[in-house]
């Protein structure tokens, strides 16, 4: 298992390196569906830290943090992350299918009806309230 920030560090380092860079916006959507993948398809998670309902979609507040001082603009930096294998290439094909997508566009996706987001954000009463690790699994 990984922290959050050393999966954020590889993934802005592969998009560093692939000139495809990304906001903290668009890396909190990457974490996310990084973590439902393996929720879902390897009945684990990837790492521990837990994901928060905010009003843009799920963040891990520690990584947020991190990175706000970036405001919108793209995060380029390089960063040595030892990352197995096959989590390379599981983590690889959700980086390079998600950072294809407008920043919006991921939001609009996270926020989805009935989704783990939209099920605790619950509009608006719900912001920046943990969203459970089982609900990420099941919806």
């Amino acid at each position: 298992m990984y922290s959050a920030k050393e999966l954020s560090k590889y993934i802005i380092n592969k998009c560093t390196i692939d000139e495809e860079y990304i906001s903290n916006l668009q890396l909190q959507k990457i974490l996310f569906y990084i973590q439902e993948y393996y929720l879902k398809k390897e009945k684990r998670a990837i790492f521990a830290d837990e994901i928060y309902a905010w009003q843009f979609g799920p963040v891990v507040p520690e990584v947020y943090y991190e990175f706000c001082g970036y405001g919108a603009m793209p995060i380029y930096n390089e960063y040595n992350v030892e990352i197995d294998n096959e989590d390379r290439r599981i983590i690889d094909n959700i980086i390079e299918a998600k950072r294809a997508m407008k920043p919006w566009q991921l939001v609009e996706e996270t926020h989805k009806k009935n989704g783990a987001w939209d099920r605790v954000y619950n509009q608006g009463r719900g912001n920046k309230q943990l969203i459970p690790i089982e609900y990420i699994e099941e919806y």
